[in-house]
């Protein structure tokens, strides 16, 4: 699995930290070894100009995810990211790219009262989410988007730390 680390954001981040959890969550899904990753980190400014460009909304946002091949979408219960069907070509999977702001992150770490590496690392896994097909606009799409996401991020901080508890960043 190809996972591509872009840090122009001018906030430090470990980046392979962020790696490894973008491994866990394709792993965890069952998505092709072959398949390619790209996490970008930019600053405010570089976000809020995709947001408007992409979002048509107006200042910068915490994450985005441009897919970039059209995949099936996981079933809820299903063998998520199984790409393993007729027109499946498992050695051309470009999954697509997560942009993720840091400062925007980091603001909304505060309000929730938790580390800005655990907000990175949410916002990783939700852009993933994403790329994968899962959405949350319906509510039914929410409890399962949001639910596997909450899944991901436990087991996750427990393969990190064998109390549970998220790094520190």
């Amino acid at each position: 699995m190809s996972i591509d680390i872009a840090n122009e954001s001018g906030v430090d981040v470990d980046e392979a930290l962020l790696a490894a959890l973008a491994r866990h969550v394709l792993d965890d899904l069952r998505v092709h070894p072959l398949a390619e990753l790209s996490v970008l980190l930019v600053d405010e400014p570089a976000m809020t100009e995709l947001h408007v460009r992409w979002m048509g909304a107006e200042g910068p946002t915490d994450v985005l995810a441009f897919p970039m091949d059209e995949l099936r979408v996981p079933q809820p219960g299903g063998p998520h990211g199984d790409h393993s069907g007729p027109d499946a070509d498992p050695t051309d999977v470009l999954l697509g790219d997560v942009v993720i702001c840091p400062q925007v992150a980091a603001v909304q770490a505060a309000e929730a009262d938790h580390d800005v590496q655990a907000e990175i690392d949410l916002l990783c896994t939700h852009g993933i989410l994403h790329l994968l097909g899962y959405d949350h606009a319906e509510p039914e799409e929410h409890a399962t988007m949001f639910g596997l996401q909450d899944r991901l991020l436990a087991s996750w901080r427990a393969a990190v730390e064998p109390d549970g508890r998220p790094g520190t960043g």
